[in-house]
């Protein structure tokens, strides 16, 4: 292992660190410290670096991370201008061979870290290395392998979706739940990264707030001939809490709306104007669906 020296804040010495971790934050008081627990519980045997950085939380998140995690580099924010730009402060600030960003929502196991590092030691050409997620009933999070979606497959995929089934081929039902293999995209929630590939591909695109952030990292990362993987053979825990859980909020909706769009004139567009009308027509469309949908269920749950 090839560390790099970085030198922390008030210290006389710089240390080798081999991991910088980042984790985002929003009004995620409880959730962080299950993260950061199972962290430091089932940290790397390579030095290791952490970074919180807070959107501006509402609540106490800040202070309970101040207090309770002194090894914690927190870079609290005066303003919540979304999950890329604040990746992305503490991305210029990484000097270690990898990086993993990571939710706060999310539990690690032990021996995880160490065998995905592993895996990126030994194979030069993956840039980014993603896991088996299992959400809090113990099933697949189905973001953790999957295909850049088009029109056909994300149409499919929400088809589906509505009626509580899956099979479209956006969630790589090719590759196993136990399998390595090469796939387009993993979840944003856990994310290896190669920092030399990083230097290749580039921060997270800005324009997304929140959502697809992930799918358009990946995609560039393929471009610039970087393997994106998927290692079915550990696991880690994403308990998809906090201000997200559920119905999205009429902000979140929009922006997971948005971002549908946005990746696809990136990265699927034909520039065919009759096909880019439908499918803008289409996804604001659902976002309307979707947003009238759940404000009926908010105005009957306050009924009852």
């Amino acid at each position: 292992m090839v560390a790099q020296k970085t030198q922390r804040s008030g210290e006389a010495s710089s240390v080798s660190v081999a991991l910088d971790v980042i984790i985002v934050t929003f009004a995620s008081r409880d959730l962080i410290q299950v993260c950061l627990d199972s962290l430091f519980e089932h940290r790397p045997q390579v030095p290791m670096r952490v970074f919180v950085v807070d959107n501006a939380s509402p609540d106490d998140t800040v202070e309970v991370v101040r207090s309770k995690y002194p090894l914690v580099e927190l870079i609290a924010r005066g303003s919540n201008d979304g999950f890329s730009v604040a990746n992305n402060v503490a991305l210029r600030l990484t000097s270690s061979p990898y990086v993993l960003v990571l939710n706060p929502d999310t539990r690690l196991e032990s021996g995880t870290l160490d065998h995905l590092i592993g895996v990126m030691e030994r194979d030069a050409t993956i840039g980014v290395l993603g896991c088996r997620l299992l959400t809090r009933d113990g099933t697949l999070d189905h973001a953790a392998k999957r295909s850049f979606p088009s029109p056909t497959t994300a149409l499919k995929y929400f088809a589906l979706k509505a009626i509580g089934r899956t099979g479209s081929n956006y969630t790589r039902p090719d590759v196993g739940e136990l399998d390595f293999a090469d796939v387009d995209a993993v979840n944003g929630a856990f994310m290896l990264v190669r920092s030399a590939a990083l230097l290749d591909v580039g921060l997270l695109d800005e324009r997304y707030w929140m959502y697809g952030e992930d799918l358009d990292w990946c995609a560039r990362f393929h471009r610039e001939g970087w393997r994106v993987v998927y290692d079915g053979r550990v696991i880690a825990h994403h308990l998809k809490g906090g201000s997200t859980s559920g119905r999205r909020p009429l902000r979140q909706n929009y922006h997971f709306h948005r971002s549908m769009l946005v990746f696809y004139r990136d990265h699927a567009s034909k520039r065919h104007f009759i096909e880019d009308a439908l499918v803008s027509g289409g996804v604001w469309a659902r976002f309307a669906t979707t947003s009238a949908v759940a404000s009926v269920q908010r105005v009957v749950r306050r009924a009852r």
